[in-house]
């Protein structure tokens, strides 16, 4: 169940004009859906500013909008086919291959937040080992795209993490255990 918490003095002022300054929403354990959110979100933790009630008090809108969205390795790892950790430095993650000739090859990428509530790896590299044509060609393939982690909703402020009167500023996202 989601929680939320709305900062500032007076709420009740706040509640009766209409207009929140400031919301914090948390959800965890969001689970999949498998037609249009293939990845479960482990958190969710959104911050409204200056939410505004509509006229006929059916939805809200806020100035802006921000969303950190954490996953899990193994949620991750499920999704790419290919088991997943943490990576050599923050927003990587590393994979670690084994090869029939008993040696491994360790592999790192980096992991974005791109538009439309997707996540995005970019950067591959060969950290140890010697990946054959072949293997670059699979690896390649399983990174080339991003996954979805929900259905982008209408309008300036959606929960995608972009600030509503700052469009080119992205959400932020994070795997972790």
């Amino acid at each position: 169940m989601p929680s939320f918490g709305v900062r500032g003095i007076p709420v009740l002022t706040q509640v009766a004009s209409g207009t929140l300054r400031h919301v914090d929403i948390s959800a965890h354990d969001i689970p999949a859906d498998e037609t249009t959110r293939p990845l479960p979100v482990t958190e969710l933790d959104l911050k409204l500013d200056d939410l505004r009630k509509s006229d006929n008090g059916s939805e809200a809108r806020a100035r802006s909008a921000e969303a950190t969205v954490r996953l899990s390795y193994t949620d991750v790892s499920d999704a790419l086919g290919l088991e997943v950790s943490q990576g050599d430095r923050p927003g990587r993650i590393s994979a670690r291959i084994a090869m029939p000739s008993g040696d491994g090859i360790a592999v790192t990428v980096k992991v974005s937040a791109v538009s439309g509530n997707r996540i995005a790896f970019e950067d591959f590299r060969v950290t140890s080992g010697v990946l054959p044509a072949a293997g670059q060609v699979l690896l390649d393939k399983i990174f080339e795209q991003p996954i979805q982690l929900a259905p982008a909703a209408p309008g300036p402020a959606e929960c995608s993490g972009r600030r509503a009167h700052d469009p080119t500023r992205t959400r932020r996202a994070s795997v972790r255990r």
